[in-house]
């Protein structure tokens, strides 16, 4: 159904991709949504050490003869990572895609490079986009404000941040934050991305390994139910609005410096992990994006990819073409128009399923 170049580079059928989430991204996750037509992700660091890594891939080939990628998150540490012998598992694995985040990759690309493993980079911002394309990575990931995790110190929605970077870099873009259906992915594409990755999404999925008091939650949210944590600290953080998260903005109100040392029991990544084991949705606080507001169901990774493929081709088919005035679908110039694709941008690589603006009827 779409052809871009991620479809083709990720060798999968729908342009989606699953984040790569501390705790969450195991084998059983990643598994389901590669074997859906996406690209699943295996957070190498949810394992605690690189030999637990090496086994967790091990169990996600059995669970898919389709492709997944591993996630590779480089921050600084109190306690050193082995990162490097991470890498080296990721690269003996025959994993074929990595996604790293957080630091400069530099070192790493080059030697996943050389292994001939397709290279995706989250990026915050536009100067990171074309700095991660100078490294070589294949792909960027680009996170706008509304994503989980950390969004940056910017503030640049995706609205704008997507084409912003569309402008700047030629390699293909994977549109990260905010986007939790198929209106997201028509939307993405329009702004110049050629896919979308989903994190808090996947979260609320049958297959996601996390209590199904956090999913129901999540299914009751709206989208003001988020917090940003750490602001003043420079890294923020985007949260779950809970009990803990509310304290840590108090701290954080205090006249004067924060210390970090006064919230380091409150966020602890320890206290993080049993809320998804265990359910108690105020026991610490966990990574949620805006698009929790979008969340109205569990379903399997399948009907949900199924779901956003089918509603972004109506789209895309019906919606916008029936927005035209009449004729106006036959008259885009000769020159708009590269190889049977409409170009929206002529910097962008072509959006595949704008070719589809004069059919009728959707799959």
């Amino acid at each position: 159904m779409f052809d871009t170049r991620i479809t083709r580079l990720l060798g999968i059928d729908y342009p989606i991709v699953q984040g790569g989430m501390q705790w969450v991204g195991r084998a059983e996750l990643a598994a389901a949504v590669s074997n859906a037509g996406g690209l699943g992700i295996v957070s190498a660091l949810t394992q605690p050490n690189p030999d637990d890594l090496a086994k967790e891939i091990e169990r996600t080939f059995a669970l898919t003869s389709k492709p997944f990628g591993v996630n590779l998150t480089i921050l600084p540490t109190i306690k050193p990572v082995p990162y490097m012998d991470y890498a080296r598992v990721i690269i003996e694995s025959g994993v074929k895609v990595v996604e790293t985040a957080g630091n400069n990759p530099q070192e790493y690309i080059a030697r996943f490079k050389e292994a001939g493993i397709v290279c995706i980079h989250k990026a915050t911002a536009v100067r990171h986009c074309v700095k991660a394309e100078q490294l070589g990575c294949d792909i960027v990931s680009v996170d706008g404000f509304e994503c989980a995790g950390h969004p940056g110190e910017d503030d640049v929605p995706g609205l704008v941040l997507l084409p912003r970077a569309a402008d700047e870099i030629t390699i293909p873009i994977l549109a990260s934050g905010g986007i939790g259906d198929g209106r997201g992915l028509a939307a993405a594409l329009a702004l110049g991305a050629e896919g979308v990755n989903m994190g808090t999404r996947f979260l609320a999925t049958v297959e996601s390994p996390i209590h199904d008091n956090v999913k129901q939650r999540m299914v009751r949210a709206s989208e003001r139910d988020t917090a940003l944590l750490f602001r003043t600290l420079s890294n923020t953080a985007r949260v779950f609005r809970n009990s803990v998260a509310t304290e840590v903005l108090e701290i954080e109100a205090r006249p004067g410096q924060t210390d970090f040392n006064d919230l380091a029991s409150l966020v602890s990544g320890q206290r993080g992990r049993m809320v998804w084991a265990e359910g108690d949705i105020n026991h610490g606080v966990w990574a949620c994006g805006q698009v929790v507001g979008l969340i109205k169901d569990v379903p399997t990774c399948r009907e949900l990819l199924e779901r956003m493929a089918r509603e972004a081709a109506a789209i895309i088919r019906r919606r916008l073409p029936a927005l035209l005035a009449s004729g106006a679908a036959h008259r885009i110039e000769e020159s708009d128009v590269e190889g049977g694709h409409v170009v929206l941008d002529k910097n962008a690589a072509p959006i595949e399923k704008v070719a589809a603006l004069n059919e009728v009827g959707a799959p």
